[in-house]
């Protein structure tokens, strides 16, 4: 229920590694960059933030514009979004280019790609972002592609969001629960074989029951990832997260968890129609920048997974689901402020 990318966000790194890094550091010390001028990225210090910055990203080019149109402030903002990793939503249809093109770029900045995978059979549920792979041959093919793309190259991927929630809270039929679970292990499997790619199987969120998610997760391979995602695309506290995190972790061998903070600053949404809050809630900000200086043993990272200002679908006038709505990313940035 939860779209997490904009479809042509990345297009232009899918030439096979070809990606310009103006603008953006490679070196690898921990020495702050993030001094640019407006309409410029950089890493963050590799030190507390080892992801790569994606120069073309779209609140790159909003940061462009707005300096190109004279507004200093609004730059300024989403430059605060600009400024930070998020995750890079593959493209089925480009799958192995894409993976190959953004590692192949962050190892050049000498940092690790940060990747997501959102394809599997059923997606969504018919809501926003319904879609995904035809069938398990065709998600199968897919990852075969990505690992193949990846390589022996630096990468942390989140696998799938919401598949398992999707699983136990009914909104997939239940003829392709076993499916799914079995392409879901499948996947870890191959991903986790590279050399150098960490897997997170997503995991839900706090607003979600975490003794329904232990099974489901063991069978969908977490013996044999690095930890799960939790809150991705969602607005939950990360202190509410790590306790929901800290639980299903207690369950399933003590497995360490990534928290997607980019619009947790707020907390959820309270105030409108339940079944509508988790749609371009408003008043909400960004969260913790990403780092993997935690302070907590079992909390891998803070991460953007979900890139802040783009639309959860058309609801409360906003775009389509994954486009860029820099309205929305004003907003989110202003309240990170107060």
């Amino acid at each position: 229920m939860y779209e997490r990318r904009g479809a042509g966000a990345i297009a232009s790194v899918a030439v096979a590694g070809v990606l310009l890094l103006a603008g953006c550091s490679s070196s690898g010390d921990d020495g702050d960059d993030s001094n640019e001028s407006a309409g410029q990225v950089s890493q963050q210090p590799k030190g507390d933030d080892p992801y790569w910055v994606n120069p073309e990203g779209t609140a790159a080019e909003q940061v462009a514009t707005f300096t190109e149109e004279g507004k200093k402030e609004e730059a300024e903002l989403i430059q605060k979004i600009a400024e930070q990793p998020t995750g890079e939503w593959i493209i089925p249809e480009k799958a192995e280019d894409e993976a190959r093109g953004l590692t192949e770029a962050a190892e050049k900045a000498d940092r690790d790609a940060l990747l997501v995978l959102y394809n599997i059979p059923h997606r969504d549920c018919g809501q926003f972002s319904q879609g995904g792979a035809a069938d398990g041959d065709a998600y199968r093919t897919f990852i075969d592609q990505v690992a193949s793309g990846i390589g022996d190259r630096n990468a942390t991927v989140i696998v799938e969001p919401d598949a398992l929630l999707h699983v136990v809270d009914g909104c997939t039929a239940e003829e392709f629960h076993q499916e799914r679970l079995d392409l879901l292990k499948g996947a870890v499997e191959k991903l986790t074989a590279l050399k150098n790619t960490k897997v997170y199987l997503d995991a839900g969120n706090a607003g979600s029951n975490p003794s329904d998610l232990y099974d489901p997760l063991k069978k969908a391979g977490i013996d044999q990832a690095d930890g799960f995602s939790v809150n991705v695309s969602n607005f939950f506290t990360t202190e509410d997260s790590t306790k929901y995190g800290k639980e299903l972790s207690a369950k399933i061998g003590n497995k360490p968890f990534v928290i997607d903070t980019s619009r947790n600053g707020n907390g959820p949404y309270t105030e409108g129609d339940p079944a509508e809050n988790w749609c371009n809630p408003p008043g909400r900000a960004l969260g913790e920048e990403p780092t993997t200086k935690t302070g907590d043993d079992l909390v891998d990272a803070y991460l953007w997974v979900k890139r802040p200002g783009e639309s959860d679908g058309t609801c409360k006038g906003g775009p389509k689901a994954g486009e860029w709505w820099p309205e929305y990313a004003l907003e989110l940035a202003k309240a990170s402020q107060q």
